[in-house]
């Protein structure tokens, strides 16, 4: 019977999604749906005025702002994908604290660290914008370069 190491059996996976070198533009302009791909450019000056950083592709799909290191590896401190059935925010502490925001944001699901948005007409961007600045707050106080 094989050994394994303490490493193999009680320490976290390596993340699969890590920065890439490939285009944000040149993805985000392949974005199939109109709409979403407009969308999507929004989320990603809104994503860079906020934190003061260039968009980064994490693996194939996902727009990343700066990075943390946590328990698994380097991640994002905040994100966003624009998928086909909707626009996904990565907000890394998550949501337990925005009520309020939420409240105001308009039609909305979250799950987890993940905001759903199917548009962004009808969003109220002040309270994404606010959003998305606690959030960065947060992950920077949390996971101090």
């Amino acid at each position: 019977m094989r050994k394994y190491a303490y490493s193999e059996i009680f320490m976290p996976a390596e993340p699969k999604t890590k920065p890439t070198a490939a285009s944000v533009a040149d993805f985000l302009d392949a974005v199939e749906h109109p709409g979403r791909r407009e969308d999507g450019k929004v989320i990603a000056a809104l994503m860079s005025e906020v934190t003061g950083e260039k968009p980064v592709m994490w693996g194939p799909s996902i727009v990343g702002f700066g990075s943390y290191k946590g328990p698994t590896g380097d991640w994002p401190i905040i994100g966003f994908s624009p998928r086909k059935a909707n626009l996904v925010l990565y907000i890394m502490r998550g949501f337990r604290d925005s009520g309020d925001l939420l409240a105001r944001l308009g039609k909305h699901k979250t799950t987890g660290g993940c905001l759903y948005l199917n548009r962004l007409d009808g969003v109220d961007m002040a309270a994404l914008r606010t959003l998305c600045q606690e959030s960065v707050a947060w992950m920077r106080e949390t996971y101090p370069a």
